[in-house]
């Protein structure tokens, strides 16, 4: 199985930033009690944050076949009108235009995504929408792994 296009959801660098706060916090609940614990605490808090945040960002990929976020998988051949958006026109897709029946995998990190049509009239869900960095990748290398099929 050829893979057409992969991408890793990492977490904006002010979100590192960000969970650095927790060192000056665990500083100030352990260094009372003793400092060297305080900031081995504080150091592996942080460390902790860190991992869950890298670990924790999903991957977006094509293959010949399917479209995978995360953990679900969407076979190419269910996969209807492929769209990207960017600017205004996502945050709208987020939000006022948004269907609630709509699968998401989206991070309020990452503004542009794409939303794939769901042609299976089984599935309770009538389009996935998906956050990605490069929308007119992901919608290029399903219009050619479709293509191919």
């Amino acid at each position: 199985m050829t893979t057409n296009y992969r991408e890793r959801l990492w977490p904006a660098p002010w979100l590192f930033i960000a969970t650095a706060l927790v060192i000056p916090a665990s500083l100030l609940v352990f260094l009372p009690i003793n400092t060297t614990a305080g900031v081995i605490v504080a150091i592996v808090l942080y460390l902790g944050c860190v991992v869950l945040l890298v670990l924790g960002g999903p991957v977006i990929e094509v293959t010949d076949s399917d479209f995978r976020a995360g953990r679900a998988t969407l076979p190419l051949s269910v996969a209807g009108e492929v769209t990207a958006f960017t600017g205004e026109d996502a945050r709208a897709e987020r939000g006022p235009r948004l269907d609630a029946r709509t699968w998401l995998l989206i991070r309020g990190w990452i503004s542009p995504l794409v939303k794939i049509e769901i042609l299976d009239e089984r599935d309770s869900a009538p389009y996935w929408v998906v956050s990605t960095r490069h929308p007119d990748a992901v919608v290029a290398a399903i219009a050619a792994a479709k293509q191919r099929a």
